[in-house]
């Protein structure tokens, strides 16, 4: 690890010069390969100062080689318009082993010919990965860096979530919660944020509306703050969410409450969402069965095909999200593209790649599992079967054994990488997700956002 910025400075000399509050890059192929060694520090450097200044010369020198941190609404809007026929942008949740996952990713990226992907990291997944978003960036520009990607680099807050139990404890502080977790994001380079209030959803109540009612009113709030605070000549793509993922199917009547109301709250001259978020079947992770297997899905196309066109032809959007798709059966994905959904979450699927690979080190998957055993016990719940214990639970194991990933050699992380890289090329073909750099280009106007924080020492 790096001791001071001093030490920083001198890796840095011959290959990039900072100067006047902006940096030059010297030497791009020796700055290129310092990629790595700056992204570890950024993840595990101890000291603030060092962190910080580690992070401002990756997020500013990516953005000096070209990889532009940036917002998918236009390109959601043209969805919207028809534009984009044939697309569903993939948005992958990287809760561990970042840097190289996101290497694999560029890779693919380049294998298709493709910049159309989300970065994206959830509330609850911030939180137990240790991955606040600053970091999180950071790991996936330096990815970029290595890589020598070039284009937009699109970071998604997802599921920026209203907690029930918070918000009935109490209301004004759980918004209050939302507003800083959504300030923070937008300060470490979320241009892509999706609030999911659908948890306030009440569907005790009588008409769709009076269901509704606290989705659509925290959703329109929430976005008008967005509108205030997001950088100059950038328009944040927000999504929204009318159902949560694991319970009943959205219906396009819903989708029709949701939306006049969020209109109304919203009023004249914002921009509104790109898109929105359905429930048409699945669940986060899939559904486990006794021997650890996931269970088949019924996930209900038409339903999905409805609810984007609705999205699409009244409201403008780009279409309809769905969440919790990356363990659904591989012969599902080419579906997406045509029933017009703009965006499809994956997350556990590559998760479970880098943790039930043959080369994912045993004695390190051995300890993470007695770890759960102690730490989480509690969260095992009666009648659980270990295999079913452990598939839900190991997505906790990335903060506490981050270094333990970061240390893994090289020749690991390669193998690794090659079978991630493998199933994002099945994935960016079967979503459409290929030769997408001229159309983005077309659609998606880059605006270089500075860094907010750079130590005076730097």
């Amino acid at each position: 690890m790096l001791k001071s910025v001093e030490e920083l400075k001198g890796l840095l000399a011959g290959k990039a010069d900072i100067k006047d509050g902006a940096i030059k890059i010297a030497d791009e192929k020796g700055f290129r390969a310092l990629a790595r060694t700056l992204a570890e520090n950024s993840a595990m450097n101890d000291n603030a100062e060092v962190r910080d200044a580690v992070r401002w010369v990756i997020i500013e020198g990516g953005q000096e080689l070209g990889v532009i941190l940036a917002s998918i609404n236009d390109l959601y809007m043209a969805a919207g318009k028809g534009e984009c026929e044939g697309l569903t942008v993939p948005a992958i949740n990287v809760r561990g082993f970042t840097f190289d996952t996101a290497l694999a990713i560029f890779a693919s990226c380049r294998n298709k010919n493709n910049t159309a992907v989300i970065f994206e990291i959830a509330r609850s997944e911030m939180e137990y990965t240790e991955q606040r978003p600053a970091e999180y960036t950071s790991s996936i520009m330096a990815a970029a860096i290595a890589d020598g990607y070039k284009g937009p680099l699109f970071v998604q807050g997802d599921h920026f979530q209203a907690r029930n139990r918070l918000w009935r404890e109490n209301r004004e502080g759980e918004k209050q919660n939302l507003r800083d977790l959504i300030k923070e994001a937008v300060d470490g380079g979320y241009l892509n944020i999706d609030i999911d209030t659908s948890t306030l959803v009440d569907l005790s109540k009588e008409t769709l509306e009076e269901q509704q009612r606290l989705n659509f009113e925290v959703a329109a709030e929430l976005t008008k703050y967005i509108r205030q605070i997001e950088p100059k000549g950038v328009t944040i793509s927000v999504g929204g969410e009318i159902g949560e993922v694991g319970e009943k199917n959205s219906t396009v009547e819903e989708l029709e409450a949701y939306m006049s109301g969020y209109k109304s709250c919203l009023g004249e001259g914002l921009v509104g969402l790109s898109k929105v978020s359905v429930q048409t079947g699945t669940s986060h992770g899939g559904v486990v069965l006794p021997d650890g297997s996931i269970a088949s899905v019924a996930l209900d196309f038409d339903t999905l095909e409805k609810l984007s066109l609705e999205a699409r032809k009244k409201w403008g959007m780009g279409g309809a999200v769905q969440h919790g798709a990356s363990t659904l059966p591989d012969e599902m994905f080419h579906k997406f593209p045509q029933t017009k959904t703009v965006e499809v979450h994956l997350a556990t699927g590559f998760q479970n790649i880098v943790l039930d690979s043959k080369s994912f080190p045993e004695d390190l998957k051995k300890k993470m599992y007695a770890w759960m055993d102690v730490e989480l016990a509690k969260e095992r719940k009666e009648g659980m079967t270990a295999e079913q214990f452990y598939y839900k639970s190991r997505k906790k194991v990335w903060g506490p054994f981050k270094k333990d990933v970061w240390s893994m050699p090289e020749d690991v992380r390669a193998a690794l990488r090659a079978e991630l890289e493998a199933k994002l090329d099945f994935l960016f073909e079967q979503l459409g997700a290929v030769n997408t750099v001229g159309l983005v280009a077309e659609k998606v106007k880059l605006v270089r956002v500075k860094w907010p924080v750079k130590p005076a020492s730097l």
